[in-house]
C-alpha cells in the first residue's frame, strides 16, 4: 500500500457471510469489491417455499446494488472467481483480474452428489432461487401432464421423492404434503390425489438426525400424519431419471427426485491443497485466516475452524456465517489500527425446523418445544431475518393469507412458452377440455 490509498478488499460471494461482512465494515475505511455470479442475495432458508409455490422468488431475493446503493465504497462485479494468485494477490475472473490487499472468500457450498454423475444429471437440487423456480415449474407442469398421459407415465409423475432428511428435506416434504392435501385438488379436480406419494429418504436412522430426540420423533410423527412415506437407513445408489435405486435393492419409480442429501464447499483454484478438508472447506484459524496465505480469509460454510467447543468444526448454518462475517469486519479494522484482534467462538442460539402448518420443532439453549407455538416462533424469527421491511410485509401477508384460506395464487409456470406444449402435442389422448362432463 502506498500513499493515502485505502486498502482494497475483494469479497467472493454475497451469501450470509459475505453480505454481513460488507455491511459491518466501517464505511470508507476500505475500497470493497464484491464478486458474485448472481446480482442478488438469496435467503436460503425459504427456498423450499418458492419451490412449493408458497412465496414468490422476489420475496426472498435482494439485489446487491439496492442493498449497497448508499455505499460509495462498495463496487460490484457480476462474474465468477475462476482462480486466485496468492503471490500476486490477484483474483482471476472471465472479465479481468482484480488486485486485493485482503481477500475474503465467502463462496459457500453447493450440492454434494458424492461423485454420482447420474444423480447429478437427473435429480433436482435446491441451492439457489433459480433451482427453486425450476422445481416449482417442473412439479406444476407435471400435474398438467398427468391429465393426458397414459397410466404408466402417471405413476412416474405422481411420485415425488425427497432425498435427505435434514431440515431442508423435512420442510420440503411437509410442504409438498400440505399442497397435495389443501391446494392441488382445487386446481386439478380430475386427478386422484390418493395415488400421489411424497417419499422422504434418509441415510441415518432418523429425520432431523442432528437435532434432539424430541425433534427427531416429532418430525417423523408430523410427516407421517401428513401422509409422507419415510424410509430411513437407506442410501440412493443410482438414478436414471425414472428408476431410483437404493442400497436395499428397492427401486422407486419417479420422474421427480429432489436431492438435499449433502453439501460440499465451492473451492477456488490456486489455493494450497493442504489447507483444505476432504469436504472442500478451507482450514482457518480463530480469526478466519487461511493458514499459509497472507491476507486471505474464509468465512461461512466454506470455512473450517476448530475450537475447543467445536473440535470437528462449526455447523454449516446461517448463524455461524453471519457472525463470522460480522467479527471479521471488526477484526480487519482493528488490524489496520494496530489493535488486539478477537477470536471467533460460535454461540449456539439453537436450531429449528418447520414441518407444515402449525407443526415445527424449536431447540433453544434453555428449552426445547414443538407444535403450534414452535411454528409461530419459527415464522417470527425467519421474518425478522428478511432484509427489507417491504419484503417482511409481503411475506407476512402471504403467510397470513395462506393460513386463513389454505390456498395461494402463486402457481405460475415460468418458462419459454415454445416448449410448454411439446408433450401435449405428442399425446394422442384427448385433452381435459375435450373430455365431456
Amino acid at each position: 500500500m502506498t500513499g493515502n490509498r485505502k486498502p482494497t478488499i475483494v469479497v467472493i460471494g454475497g451469501g450470509f457471510a459475505g453480505l454481513q461482512f460488507i455491511e459491518h465494515i466501517k464505511e470508507d475505511a476500505f475500497d470493497i469489491l464484491l464478486i458474485d455470479k448472481l446480482n442478488h442475495h438469496q435467503f436460503q432458508p425459504l427456498f423450499y417455499q418458492v419451490a412449493t409455490s408458497q412465496l414468490e422468488p422476489s420475496s426472498i431475493s435482494f439485489p446487491f446494488r439496492k442493498i449497497f446503493q448508499k455505499r460509495k465504497d462498495v463496487s460490484i462485479r457480476l462474474t465468477k472467481a475462476e482462480s486466485i494468485d496468492p503471490d500476486k494477490k490477484l483474483v482471476i475472473t472471465p472479465i479481468g483480474n482484480f488486485a486485493y490487499d485482503y481477500l475474503i472468500i465467502a463462496s459457500g457450498c453447493k450440492t454434494n452428489y458424492f461423485g454420482n454423475k447420474n444423480i447429478k444429471k437427473y435429480t433436482y437440487s435446491l441451492k439457489s432461487t433459480y433451482e427453486a423456480i425450476t422445481i416449482r415449474n417442473s412439479i406444476l407442469e407435471n400435474f398438467e401432464k398427468i391429465l393426458y398421459v397414459d397410466d404408466e407415465e402417471k405413476k412416474l409423475l405422481m411420485n415425488i421423492v425427497v432425498v435427505g432428511g435434514g431440515p431442508t428435506g423435512v420442510e420440503l416434504a411437509g410442504a409438498f404434503a400440505e399442497i397435495k392435501k389443501d391446494i392441488l385438488p382445487k386446481d386439478f379436480f380430475r386427478i386422484d390425489f390418493s395415488k400421489m406419494q411424497i417419499i422422504l429418504l434418509e441415510g441415518s436412522s432418523n429425520t432431523l438426525n442432528n437435532m434432539s430426540e424430541m425433534s427427531r420423533k416429532a418430525s417423523s410423527l408430523y410427516l407421517t400424519d401428513l401422509g409422507v412415506v419415510i424410509k430411513t437407513e437407506v442410501f440412493v445408489t443410482d438414478y436414471d431419471g425414472v428408476n431410483l435405486k437404493m442400497n436395499t435393492g428397492e427401486i422407486i419409480k419417479s420422474k421427480q427426485v429432489i436431492w438435499t442429501a449433502g453439501v460440499t464447499g465451492n473451492l477456488i483454484k490456486g489455493m494450497s491443497p493442504q489447507n483444505q478438508t476432504a469436504t472442500n472447506r478451507y482450514i482457518v484459524d480463530r480469526y478466519n485466516k487461511i493458514e499459509g496465505h497472507e491476507g486471505i480469509y474464509a468465512i461461512g460454510d466454506i470455512s473450517y475452524m476448530i475450537t475447543p467447543k467445536y473440535p470437528k468444526g462449526h455447523p454449516q448454518v446461517a448463524n455461524v456465517a453471519i457472525n463470522q462475517g460480522k467479527l471479521l469486519a471488526k477484526n480487519l479494522l482493528k488490524m489496520v489500527e494496530g489493535k488486539t484482534l478477537v477470536k471467533y467462538e460460535y454461540k449456539d442460539l439453537g436450531s429449528m425446523a418447520t414441518v407444515g402448518r402449525n407443526k415445527a420443532v424449536v431447540e433453544l439453549p434453555f428449552i426445547k418445544f414443538k407444535g403450534y407455538f414452535a411454528w409461530l416462533i419459527w415464522m417470527f424469527l425467519h421474518l425478522m431475518l428478511i432484509l427489507s421491511v417491504r419484503n417482511k410485509l409481503i411475506i407476512f401477508i402471504n403467510w397470513a393469507w395462506n393460513y386463513i384460506s389454505k390456498n395461494s395464487s402463486l402457481r405460475l409456470i415460468l418458462k419459454d412458452d415454445d416448449h410448454v406444449d411439446i408433450d401435449r402435442e405428442k399425446s394422442k389422448k384427448k385433452l381435459p377440455d375435450e373430455i365431456p362432463h
